[in-house]
């Protein structure tokens, strides 16, 4: 039966460590992944496609910057709107040529989405959305005193510039967005999150200096179009807890109950899995016939099968056996799921 999914891709669909960071290596790495979505597409799913845009956005600010004594430098909305054309460019072209190899007849598009954010949001006094390089501690503090970048440790795996993260309120292109689908395309839209814009009283538009978070923005948008699925990609198989510890523990599914408990506990790295973790659990509890999962980009089909990745649903247990919305033929014990209380 055809669903209606949500692809959210992480950095590793766009680019891969030890890749030069051109254009042309891009345009490799999102060949292969095309091949993996238009697996999905082939069995008879509609699809919208989401992706990140932090090293991207990062790399079109600092070139932007270099160049400012010879041309003024674009904003940072404008950076992000840059970043969604050429991501998007990318993802539809090597899309389409996948397909059109295996005889799917599809228009593949890309939307440049604005998202209207909350100018009061109290995300713009304390920024967290990593953008940009990695740096060391060294180089990340140069880059602060000298370009007053708020910089800070990003999970482990190094320095980053932050930026304001606010809430996506409203998605300003997505009649447009539905009306695509509807038509039998698959589109390309809410890059990086979309583009922050706030809202006067009048329905006018301006962009602000912010960056959504692209896991929540895919939320919205598996919410406003009715998605069946909102599908996590990312560099790792299954969610984990304890991770990267002697104790760690790979999950098979868990209910949007069990994820708060562990959010809650503090298992989820703030700039990496917490933001999809609150997606998948904003997605799942918004109505009781939605899943998300998330999974790396190889697993991409058998997570949808629900035969690898981390499911999330927001079902709750009854009596001693557990019985999913998502998977009616499966009944499995409630011990084995391990249902936080």
């Amino acid at each position: 039966m055809s669903k209606t999914i949500v692809i959210a891709l992480g950095g590793n669909a766009l680019q891969k460590d030890g890749f030069p960071a051109t254009a042309e290596a891009q345009l490799d790495i999102v060949k292969s992944t095309a091949s993996y979505i238009a697996d999905i597409i082939e069995e008879g799913n509609k699809v919208v496609i989401t992706h990140g845009n932090g090293p991207q956005i990062g790399r079109i600010l600092l070139a932007s910057e270099y160049a400012a004594k010879i041309t003024p430098p674009m904003p940072l909305d404008v950076c992000g709107a840059m970043s969604q054309g050429y991501i998007g460019y990318h993802i539809q072209q090597a899309l389409g040529n996948t397909l059109l190899k295996r005889g799917i007849k599809k228009p593949v598009v890309t939307v440049i989405t604005q998202v209207v954010v909350d100018k009061n949001d109290s995300a713009f006094e304390n920024p967290t959305k990593p953008i940009g390089p990695f740096y060391s501690e060294a180089e990340a503090r140069d880059l602060s005193k000298e370009k007053g970048y708020i910089v800070k440790e990003d999970a482990g795996r190094g320095w980053r510039r932050v930026v304001a993260s606010p809430e996506p309120v409203r998605i300003v292109e997505i009649e447009a967005i539905k009306m695509l689908l509807k038509a039998g395309a698959i589109v390309i839209a809410l890059g990086g999150g979309g583009i922050p814009v706030t809202e006067d009283k009048n329905g006018m538009l301006s962009g602000t200096a912010a960056v959504i978070d692209k896991d929540l923005g895919a939320e919205k948008l598996a919410e406003e179009i009715n998605a069946d699925t909102l599908l996590i990609l990312t560099a790792v198989d299954k969610v984990a807890i304890n991770y990267k510890q002697n104790n760690q523990r790979n999950l098979d599914m868990m209910t949007t109950l069990e994820a708060e408990s562990y959010m809650a506990e503090g298992h989820f790295a703030p700039g990496s899995m917490l933001p999809k973790i609150k997606a998948a659990v904003r997605f799942a509890n918004s109505n009781s016939n939605r899943k998300a999962i998330i999974s790396s980009l190889h697993l991409a089909e058998k997570a949808l099968a629900g035969l690898d990745g981390t499911t999330i649903i927001g079902a709750l247990p009854s009596g001693n056996t557990y019985l999913s919305p998502s998977f009616p033929d499966s009944k499995r014990d409630i011990k084995q799921l391990n249902i936080a209380k």
